[in-house]
């Protein structure tokens, strides 16, 4: 089985790596040349634990190839994902011209028999709009040759996206016929081991799952968050308040840690293009709104408490940052609380040291030249008027906090995870801040 996969950000490299890892034959395309150039040297664009094994095994033994020419690489395929970005619009609809731009292409080149996949994230009637895009095409070349669309949403969580793609807890299809749906069918099986199921249903409730599983997760951060911020100013404890539901099998232990907020590619994303969905349908969806607000708010939180653990006055001050990418175990800096607390901390006219284990890079392109990179976690605590934990890499959990206090000029710590013990922190003497907790 030939497969193309368009697109090599984060879900279109997993989806070409993984599927040649059982054995398919598979070409990842992408317009970015460099890109292209760079994965064939084994230079991947992305941060993922596991991901450049797989890419280098599977594109040594031929399985994974990488190409810019879609027009070259469609020929004699049977599936093709589409895996392109769908950023924001200004007004939070996503942005479907790459989608459709791809569409246009195989329809110009296509020359037999093919699934059209959208693995993109993509507000519903999205499916409809590329098999129009397909059909145009062909109708401009006088060909009548058959397709079928279908949707197939990915739930990878970053971090931990391989295993989530070869050990699925379950696998999204829509489908218009059972031609399609035989075929994924099929092209999955090496996937559904485990006994998980793949879930065939018609593609409108395909695109939705996807949105509705992200919101849904969101959800559960947003309320979190809106019941810390409650807990302390009524003197509760948000951590024994979250054991307390935590074990009711109903909600669950998942998603109620309290925190800065979400980040990353899919939940700021995905809550704001449904809400916009909603809206065009003129159907507000009043739920989601306010998680969005809140989230909004949260990445906030710490800025707020700095400011009155310090007299509204931190000009001059210097933090030290621990923690840059959205979560653990990736890169990816989109949507970040960091950047939020970061700006604001520079604003008013503080000096900020940050650290993270991967994101170092990318923070380069994201972050003002006034931020200081440091190397590692205790240089960027050296001379600090507090330390801010932002993201909760395993790396942070048990520093040296001797060497820390006499590293640093002031003993105060904002715990943006709440990953420490803030009583055994007194004790050492510092001061201590957490999220919903006094």
């Amino acid at each position: 089985m030939k497969i193309v996969v368009v697109g090599t950000g984060y879900v279109g490299l997993v989806t070409g790596a993984c599927l040649a890892e059982v054995g398919i034959d598979v070409i990842c395309v992408d317009v970015n040349n460099e890109k292209i150039e760079n994965l064939k040297k084994g230079i991947l664009p992305i941060y993922e634990p596991g991901l450049d094994e797989i890419v280098e095994r599977t594109f040594k033994k031929g399985r994974l190839r990488f190409s810019t020419s879609l027009s070259e690489a469609i020929i004699g395929a049977q599936v093709a994902f589409i895996a392109v970005g769908t950023p924001p619009g200004e007004d939070g609809s996503a942005d479907l011209q790459y989608v459709i731009q791809v569409a246009n292409t195989i329809g110009t080149y296509m020359s037999g028999y093919i699934v059209i996949v959208t693995k993109s994230t993509v507000p519903v009637g999205t499916a409809a709009k590329v098999k129009e895009a397909i059909a145009g095409a062909l109708n401009k070349r006088n060909e009548n040759i058959d397709f079928d669309v279908a949707s197939n949403p990915e739930f990878l969580k970053e971090g931990a996206a391989i295993n989530d793609f070869l050990k699925p807890d379950r696998i999204v299809i829509g489908v218009e016929t059972e031609r399609a749906k035989t075929l994924l069918r099929s092209l999955y099986e090496p996937f559904v081991l485990n006994g998980h199921p793949v879930l065939f249903m018609d593609i409108p409730s395909a695109e939705m799952t996807k949105y509705a599983a992200n919101a849904m997760l969101a959800t559960k951060i947003s309320f979190m968050n809106d019941i810390a911020n409650l807990c302390e100013l009524l003197g509760a404890n948000v951590n024994e308040v979250r054991k307390g539901i935590g074990s009711d099998a109903r909600i669950g232990t998942k998603f109620i840690y309290p925190g800065i907020g979400y980040g990353g590619s899919c939940f700021p994303k995905d809550v704001k293009a449904l809400i916009k969905t909603g809206e065009q349908n003129n159907y507000k969806l009043r739920i989601l709104t306010a998680v969005d607000d809140v989230n909004d708010d949260q990445k906030k939180v710490i800025v707020h408490k700095i400011e009155k653990h310090f007299g509204n006055n931190i000009t001059g001050k210097t933090f030290a940052v621990w923690g840059l990418a959205f979560k653990p175990n990736t890169d990816d800096m989109r949507e970040a609380p960091s950047l939020i607390i970061i700006n604001a901390l520079l604003r008013k006219g503080a000096t900020v040291k940050a650290y993270d284990p991967i994101a170092l890079n990318e923070a380069k392109h994201l972050l003002s030249s006034d931020v200081i990179l440091c190397d590692d976690a205790i240089t960027a605590t050296k001379d600090a008027d507090a330390l801010l934990l932002v993201t909760e890499w395993s790396e942070f959990r048990l520093p040296d906090w001797q060497q820390i206090k006499t590293n640093m000029k002031g003993h105060v710590i904002f715990d943006g995870r709440n990953i420490y013990n803030g009583e055994e922190l007194k004790e050492k003497g510092f001061e201590y801040y957490g999220i919903g907790i006094q």
